[in-house]
């Protein structure tokens, strides 16, 4: 298998398909485009999610936090706490492992969310500094919010724009890479993207706004988090192209270096289906959060469709392949 996330084909075929144990204090389960669980508490419901950091060698600690947080986010719930697994390669320093928890505390309060546990450990099975982190959160047990929510006639709703994650991880980690091709001043905005990485403040307005499903853009783009959507709620997607907001310094980047910005880890963007979208893009934008109508969610479950304005149907949207941030790694 290719670097990455593993295909979600077979994800269900391998993975999914051999849990087979379901209890009924499950409220929320495992399945495709679905990033947390939910658990049931009488009146109330424990979501958590989990997630590594593998792809990035710098900033380690700030993306483990937030990757985590903006699942949490997804189901309309803010992230009270975080248990944290740090695996280092044998030779790491002190120095090293300390900027490391730097980042990660510093992350956590900022959102408000306390580091309530885990493992740290030295080992050889690991090249680099990997950090996998568990975000647990509390809501009402009527007001968790999933992927496979969205329905017919709702509109897909795109925050901040698309590859915000791969844009910062590029220009911070290989900017080797694209010397000659950016200015200074472009990676320099281009790595300062990695402010914006949280959806936590989007996905709990959207939360209480009455989102109807919600999915985080991370590995897979924007069409990656698309198809999961309409996958996971079995429906249909129209997304517009033309619609898709883009930050010039991504686009040069992926000019630069031959890559798909609608393919590339977009955490910092949410996917918001609703019934009244420019109502929630309003109340987003008074919040100071970027929001834009992207598209529809249909009945045809077989129309995933990626449109233009000026071209009709650009293209199908596939099931999410190797996230384009491996391409260069």
């Amino acid at each position: 298998m290719e670097a990455g996330k593993v295909p979600n084909e077979i994800l269900d075929k391998i993975v999914l398909s051999k849990i087979n144990r379901f209890r009924k204090d499950i409220i929320l389960r495992p399945g495709i485009g679905e990033d947390c669980a939910a658990i049931d508490f009488d009146s109330y419901a424990c979501v958590l999610s989990t997630d590594p950091i593998t792809g990035a060698a710098k900033d380690v600690g700030q993306l483990a936090v937030h990757i985590s947080c903006n699942d949490i986010a997804s189901c309309g719930v803010e992230p009270l706490g975080l248990m944290v697994t740090v695996l280092c390669p044998v030779g790491t320093t002190e120095d090293e492992l300390g900027k490391v928890m730097e980042q990660m505390s510093v992350t956590a309060a900022e959102l408000n969310v306390e580091i309530i546990g885990g493992h740290t450990e030295v080992t050889a099975a690991v090249n680099k500094i990997v950090i996998s982190t568990t975000c647990i959160g509390k809501a009402l047990r009527n007001r968790v919010i999933s992927t496979r929510g969205a329905r017919p006639g709702d509109s897909v709703i795109m925050t901040k724009s698309a590859g915000l994650e791969g844009t910062a991880i590029i220009a911070r980690d290989f900017e080797h890479k694209l010397s000659g091709k950016l200015t200074k001043a472009q990676l320099k905005k281009a790595g300062d993207l990695l402010n914006s990485i949280s959806v936590v403040r989007e996905g709990v307005i959207a939360g209480e706004f009455g989102a109807s499903a919600m999915h985080d853009i991370t590995e897979g783009g924007v069409l990656g988090a698309a198809w999961e959507m309409a996958e996971a709620s079995e429906t249909g997607i129209v997304i517009n192209k033309d619609k898709i907001p883009v930050e010039d310094v991504t686009a040069a980047i992926c000019d630069a270096l031959g890559l798909d910005a609608l393919k590339l880890i977009s955490s910092g963007c949410m996917l918001i289906t609703c019934e009244k979208g420019e109502e929630l893009c309003s109340l987003l934008e008074k919040n100071n959060i970027r929001a834009t109508v992207i598209g529809l969610i249909t009945a045809d479950k077989k129309e995933r469709i990626l449109a233009s304005e000026t071209g009709g149907i650009a293209a199908e949207i596939l099931p999410p392949g190797a996230d384009e941030l491996y391409r260069v790694i």
